[in-house]
C-alpha cells in the first residue's frame, strides 16, 4: 500500500535522507521533504518539529527523521507527542510498528549504512500495527504518571 511519508533531517542526516527519498519515490510513495535542503549546519529539533506537526495532521502518514545518531530526532519527536522509534535493524523496525504503532522511524546516518537503512525503512513501511493487547499498552502511555 502506497503511503505519504514525511521526512526530515539535520545536516548530519542529509545524505541518507536524499537516498531514502529516492527509494521512497521509486517504491511509489508520496514524499514530503521537510528539510533541510543542504548540508549547512542546522538544528535538528526544528526539522523534527516540522515532521511531527505534519504527522499529527494526517493519521495515515508516516514519518522518517535522520540525524547523525538518530538519538536527538527520536527524543524530540517523542517529546512532541508522536511515537518515534530509533531502529538499527529490521527486527526493531518491525516491532516498533507491530507492537508500539510507531509513526516515525528515526535513523542515524553516522551509525547505519545506506543499505541497512533502506532495509529498515522497507520493513517499517510494510509492517502494520498488531492492535489488541498492544493497544492497551499504548493507551497506558498516556495515562501512567510518576
Amino acid at each position: 500500500m502506497k503511503k505519504t511519508i514525511v521526512i526530515g533531517s539535520d545536516h548530519g542526516g542529509f545524505t541518507l535522507k536524499q537516498a531514502l527519498i529516492k527509494a521512497l519515490t521509486d517504491w511509489g510513495h508520496t514524499v514530503e521533504d521537510q528539510g533541510p535542503d543542504c548540508t549547512d549546519s542546522c538544528d535538528y529539533p526544528l526539522f523534527a518539529a516540522r515532521v511531527v506537526k505534519r504527522i499529527k495532521a494526517d493519521d495515515d502518514a508516516l514519518g522518517v527523521l535522520i540525524c547523525g545518531t538518530g538519538q536527538g530526532m527520536t527524543m524530540t519527536a517523542n517529546r512532541l507527542g508522536v511515537r518515534a522509534a530509533l531502529c538499527t535493524n529490521e527486527f526493531l523496525a518491525r516491532m516498533a510498528r507491530e507492537h508500539n504503532d510507531a509513526r516515525i522511524l528515526c535513523l542515524g546516518e553516522r551509525v547505519t549504512g545506506q543499505g541497512l537503512a533502506l532495509a529498515i525503512l522497507k520493513t517499517f513501511l510494510e509492517t502494520g500495527f498488531g492492535g489488541e493487547r498492544h493497544q492497551r499498552r499504548i493507551d497506558l502511555m498516556d495515562t501512567v504518571s510518576e
